[in-house]
């Protein structure tokens, strides 16, 4: 016995918290691809070379980067709520003020702010949105993951339309849809528990000592070297409105988010992800090179950038689970390790190609970035025996099933088949055991508890929804009012990866 089946429970009935969550989630996401779309406006408006305007990216990727390495620890000290709110709440300020600036340099401060608050909010979306969602784990994964693409997707289209009115146009959108958001996840998200034991704040670099981390790690910084050179370089050659940009990098938006939730875990799954990264990177290598030998023909590049949305979306969903796949840590903390490198690189990238550009012309950053792909390749070759083995022993475990259960009370002597519940962390599952004892009594069978504990793995960000600790917690709670009943029980946790 289980929850109720029959028609699969839609992941789109959610409580009040998740949606607003949610909601905040495409705004955020949005920020990808906003500022895109009015790079050429802005260097044109404050008078500011390319290489300046590049650096919006660089101060808001950096700090996510530094702030991802500390944002575990703030929330495990802190509550997910309130991170959630002060990183919304920073977000609002700094990206109104990012519009009300004359100055590049200001533009540049206030985006740092921004992404401060970018790495409080991302770093706790998927684990609240988990925690509040009725209707199945699998469901809040399926909402996160539509709130992911939706905002790739849409925020360079909202930054083109809003750009075009004014360059302003985007910062203040981004300040009150994020006001919105804010109100909405203080009126409707509870809050959620701490962790019995906080975060160490020096975790994710101690993480990157393990070599198989620090190589993923080292691959996923090159991969956003090249990927972040193109995005904050790519609209300059193509010589469009911030209207036309926008559409542009919608379309290469649609692509990403629809190779990463879509076609990736297939090629992972019939492939391998080793041998789907390596064919990945050559692509955007290649696509990259075009880019850089097409500098002068708009409609090359613009081609070329679309194409590239396909290759990046498979990229980012495999990179991450390559991380996971190979490190030894606890998921929350390897994702917040690698989070730091992969920004590091992202970072980086915009700064070093606006040098290259003011020194050379536009296309030498482009190469350095077709460089990086494939550089990407031999890094990535270097832990291939240990992704290789992750990923077979991953799949060991995915097949077999007895392994992943660990027995919670002492057992029950009887010859009567006993009655089984299985139940997650969620608000139904006293009641789901109570109806399940009311039949175990009625037959005079034992009934054994089975709690499922899950972990997620999505982009950037892994969750676990529960401690091994917490888990045994909610078991025994059962045990304990079954015995106070005279119901003779048992429990199992069911541990597994959705």
């Amino acid at each position: 016995m289980s929850t109720p089946h029959g028609a699969a429970a839609s992941p789109f009935k959610q409580p009040k918290a998740v949606w607003a969550v949610a909601f905040a989630c495409v705004i955020s996401f949005m920020g990808i691809g906003l500022v895109d779309p009015i790079l050429p406006a802005l260097a044109e408006s404050l008078h500011a070379t390319p290489s300046q305007v590049s650096l919006l990216f660089s101060s808001y990727l950096i700090v996510t980067a530094v702030a991802m390495l500390f944002v575990g620890w703030f929330s495990s000290r802190f509550g997910a709520k309130r991170t959630l709110v002060i990183g919304l709440a920073v977000i609002v300020v700094f990206a109104a003020l990012a519009g009300t600036t004359d100055s590049i340099n200001g533009i540049v401060g206030f985006r740092a702010g921004w992404g401060l608050g970018n790495a409080l909010f991302i770093a706790t979306s998927l684990a609240v949105i988990v925690a509040s969602a009725s209707g199945g784990f699998a469901g809040a994964i399926i909402l996160y993951e539509t709130a992911l693409g939706l905002g790739i997707a849409v925020g360079p289209l909202l930054g083109g339309e809003l750009g075009a009115i004014s360059w302003r146009g985007p910062f203040f959108g981004v300040a009150v849809l994020m006001a919105i958001a804010l109100v909405a996840t203080l009126v409707f998200v509870p809050s959620l528990p701490k962790p019995k034991r906080p975060t160490s704040p020096i975790a994710p670099l101690k993480a990157l000592r393990h070599r198989g981390l620090l190589t993923m790690g080292i691959m996923a910084l090159l991969y956003n070297w090249g990927f972040f050179t193109m995005l904050g370089y790519a609209p300059y050659p193509m010589k469009l409105s911030a209207h036309q940009l926008g559409l542009v990098f919608t379309c290469w938006g649609l692509l990403v988010a629809a190779f990463s939730v879509f076609f990736a875990p297939r090629l992972q799954a019939r492939y391998g992800t080793a041998p789907v990264l390596y064919a990945n990177l050559l692509g955007l290598g290649i696509v990259m090179a075009v880019i850089a030998a097409g500098v002068a023909t708009p409609t090359t590049v613009i081609v070329a950038v679309i194409v590239s949305g396909a290759f990046i979306g498979i990229n980012n969903t495999l990179t991450t689970q390559a991380v996971m796949l190979v490190s030894p840590v606890e998921r929350p903390v390897a994702s917040s390790a690698y989070g730091f490198l992969r920004f590091i690189g992202g970072g980086l990238a915009p700064y070093v190609a606006g040098k290259l550009a003011d020194a050379t012309d536009l296309s030498v950053p482009f190469y350095v970035g077709a460089a990086t792909f494939l550089l990407a390749i031999p890094v990535l070759a270097s832990g291939h025996r240990l992704l290789r083995q992750a990923e077979q022993h991953s799949g060991e475990a995915a097949e077999t099933v007895e392994p992943s259960l660990t027995a919670v009370g002492a057992a029950v002597p009887t010859d009567v088949p006993p009655v089984i519940v299985a139940v997650g962390d969620h608000d139904r599952a006293d009641a789901i055991v109570a109806a399940a004892a009311r039949i175990a009594r009625d037959t005079g069978s034992p009934l054994e508890v089975v709690h499922v504990q899950q972990t997620a793995v999505v982009e950037e960000q892994a969750v676990d929804v529960e401690s091994a600790g917490q888990a045994k917690a909610a078991v025994t709670a059962h045990l304990d009012r079954l015995a106070a009943e005279g119901v003779a029980a048992t429990g199992q946790i069911l541990s597994s990866v959705g």
